[in-house]
């Protein structure tokens, strides 16, 4: 055989056999314990909250507070909490159920566009890891790797930690493939109309019709947003447009924060504050939803439908609704699909 200047010459006999020319597709989520008892809850909190990018505190001071008190008490409340949701068939949280149903739907339907794409999945804090998944994917020959953080607004605590954690990964690989990580889609046509048309579906399929609507985004400390975050301005405009496209004012459509954690000021108005003053206040029939989660998790199944729920219930309220999330329904997928085809330009046809 006569080899061109050009080409590499051929591998020898006994080399291992190399797969490559294809491009993966990562999806990563915020994660999930690996079970309800104490030591899983013990784990994965510390992984969470050991995170510099979730928790911007002096080091040593909140070393010890982590441990000498968070660790020592928060799993077993938690753990009740996550044992509410339990996906017990699967003995699985809800996150990886559904993340995992979306990567499978995903694959099917970009199957069609170009036959090199892998779709594969990851969690930022507890398994599958983003190191895992992404050498998962080298090892099968893919080449160029689009890293997609499933957070429609960009906040340094969720979008930038996949991007460190998946960065980390890269500096050890030897054949290390061109990654892109994906931007927010927070004000992006398609997804807003997403969320108009399954709020409209799910609002339809109530025996009550909602005097105010809560669009629910988790909270970050107020002190990130004044550090130049610009998670805030991303949940506002998404409302903003929500309720033109709605057709809705302020006052039936409103912007809330929930999830907040310690004693620093968080982004407000808090969620649960706002289900209890409107109860107080004569209001009878709320529905809450949650445009920031692409998949339902404790924070909207349990916190959303079970706290907020009470709290609203217990101060006047009558009917109360939990909008589910748009998971792995048609119009969550929809938007995944769009996002993902977007940032591959250049790698694929569009």
């Amino acid at each position: 055989m006569t080899i061109s200047p050009d080409m590499p010459p051929p591998a020898p006999a006994d080399h291992p056999p190399v797969t490559y020319g294809r491009i993966g597709v990562l999806i990563v989520n915020l994660g999930t314990p690996s079970g309800t008892d104490y030591w899983s809850m013990r784990r994965y909190l510390k992984e969470f909250l050991s995170d510099r990018r979730v928790i911007e505190v002096n080091p040593l001071v909140w070393a010890f507070v982590l441990n000498a008190i968070i660790l020592t008490t928060r799993p077993k409340a938690k753990g009740r909490d996550y044992a509410k949701i339990w996906n017990t068939a699967r003995d699985e949280g809800p996150l990886l159920t559904i993340t995992r149903a979306q990567a499978e739907a995903l694959s099917a339907r970009l199957a069609t566009r170009d036959s090199r794409l892998m779709v594969d999945f990851a969690m930022r804090y507890g398994a599958p890891s983003i190191a895992d998944r992404l050498a998962a994917l080298q090892g099968a020959g893919c080449e160029r790797i689009l890293i997609v953080p499933l957070y429609p607004q960009y906040a340094a605590a969720t979008t930038a930690t996949v991007a460190d954690k998946a960065f980390d990964a890269l500096k050890t690989m030897r054949w290390q493939p061109a990654a892109r990580i994906a931007p927010p889609w927070h004000d992006d046509g398609v997804y807003i109309d997403a969320l108009a048309e399954d709020l409209e579906r799910h609002l339809a399929a109530l025996d009550f019709e909602p005097e105010v609507i809560l669009a629910s985004f988790h909270g970050i400390p107020k002190s990130y947003h004044l550090k130049g975050d610009p998670y805030a301005c991303q949940c506002a405009k998404t409302a903003r447009l929500l309720r033109a496209r709605l057709g809705m004012g302020e006052d039936r459509l409103r912007l809330t924060f929930q999830s907040r954690f310690g004693r620093e000021e968080w982004l407000q108005p808090y969620t649960d504050a706002t289900v209890k003053g409107l109860a107080e206040s004569g209001v009878k029939r709320v529905a809450v939803f949650n445009p920031g989660f692409v998949a339902d998790c404790l924070e909207t199944l349990e916190e959303i439908g079970v706290e907020n729920r009470d709290i609203f219930l217990a101060h006047g309220g009558e009917k109360f609704a939990a909008i589910p999330c748009l998971n792995a329904g048609e119009a969550g997928l929809c938007v995944l699909e769009h996002v993902v085809v977007r940032e591959l330009s250049g790698w694929i046809a569009g």
